[in-house]
């Protein structure tokens, strides 16, 4: 499994939420640099599955939008939790949603490929809300 993947399925749930606003909101803030109205949205839509300031808007993003095609928003996200900091572009499209991460940095430098990937799916784990028993 790639960082990617193990980033994207432990944030497919904020995703899906962050899909419920509407795209022309989105190209608005994104456009006007209204970026505490997105850190708003990222925070809310986080909220509900992740403990709190694990995953932020990080000030950027952009939108590919062009007549005839389905609109991406491009949001630049903070995912910061057990040491573990990752910088990723989260690709938002009508129905799917994709992770590119820029930048991964630990606070205690992992030996091997096999460790970090390991240290991130842990940090992941451990940043989800436990459900209630």
């Amino acid at each position: 499994m790639s960082r990617e993947r193990a980033l994207a399925d432990g944030i497919k749930e904020v995703a899906a939420e962050l899909r419920l606003v509407d795209v022309v909101d989105y190209v608005a803030f994104l456009r006007l640099e209204h970026y505490g109205n997105l850190a708003d949205i990222v925070s809310s839509s986080s909220e509900l599955y992740l403990k709190p300031g694990v995953l932020r808007f990080a000030d950027g993003g952009e939108v590919r939008l062009k007549w005839g095609e389905v609109p991406v928003i491009i949001l630049a996200l903070e995912f910061r939790h057990a040491g573990v900091t990752a910088h990723l572009h989260l690709e938002l499209g009508a129905t799917t949603a994709a992770v590119d991460i820029v930048h991964v940095s630990y606070d205690e430098r992992p030996v091997s490929q096999d460790e970090e990937l390991v240290l991130l799916k842990n940090a992941i784990a451990d940043a989800h809300l436990k459900p209630a028993a």
